[in-house]
This record gives structure tokens, sequence and C-alpha cells, in this order.
């Protein structure tokens, strides 16, 4: 069993930046890959980002490669996601998913999430 707990979100200007992290109970970590999805008003939850058991996997969807960084420190038990240059259509609750097997982008993989943090973006 694993839970996780979102923190980092909030209300930034378009342009600005944040980093979301969630933290996971447990001693077995670092036994999942990691994702992270977006849900956005009246939309379904999409991939954002993922990352393997050691970090050294990370995979992103295509509407954000080169703004979005997913990390993860296994010693904290804690996987993060740094946003750049965001843009309005970033608005979404983000969520943190843990996955027992490889990356993936299909949240049907993903066996325990959190409850997800807001991300507000103003133009």
């Amino acid at each position: 069993q694993v839970q996780l707990v979102e923190s980092g979100g909030g209300l930034v200007q378009a342009g600005g930046s944040l980093r979301l992290s969630c933290a996971a109970s447990g001693r077995t970590f670092s036994s999942y890959a990691m994702g992270w999805f977006r849900q956005a008003p009246g939309k379904e939850r999409e991939f954002v980002a993922a990352i393997s058991r050691n970090g050294d996997i990370t995979y992103y969807a295509d509407a954000v490669k080169g703004r979005f960084t997913v990390s993860r420190d296994n010693a904290e038990n804690t996987v993060y996601l740094q946003i750049i240059s965001l843009k309005p259509e970033d608005t979404a609750v983000y969520y943190c998913a843990a996955n027992s097997a490889v990356v993936s982008d299909k949240a049907s993989r993903y066996m325990y999430w959190g409850q997800g943090t807001q991300v507000t973006v103003s133009s």
C-alpha cells in the first residue's frame, strides 16, 4: 500500500513556474514507477510525465515536452514535477500516481493515486 500526497499547486501568471511535489508513504517507494497526470475542468484525465523506479528513464506527453521535468528522490520518498513557462491551458488538477511495473502513459496501469493539487494559470 502506498499513500501519495501532492503539494505545490497554486495560482500563477502565465510564464511563471511551479514545482509540484508528491510525497509517498511506505518503505517501498523505489519499487514504483511514478507518473503525473492532470485533469482540466470538463476534460478527461491526461498523462503528463512518468519516471522509472531509479529515475533513469523519463517520459513526457508531447504537449509538455521542454517545459515539464519529472524527477525523484528515493531517499526522500518524493517525486517532483518542475513546470516552467506556464500557460493558461496548463490549468488543471495535477495528480501523482504509483505503478509497480514500468513507466507508462496509461492511467489504468497505476494502482495508487494522490488526491491532487490545483494549478491555475492566469493570462
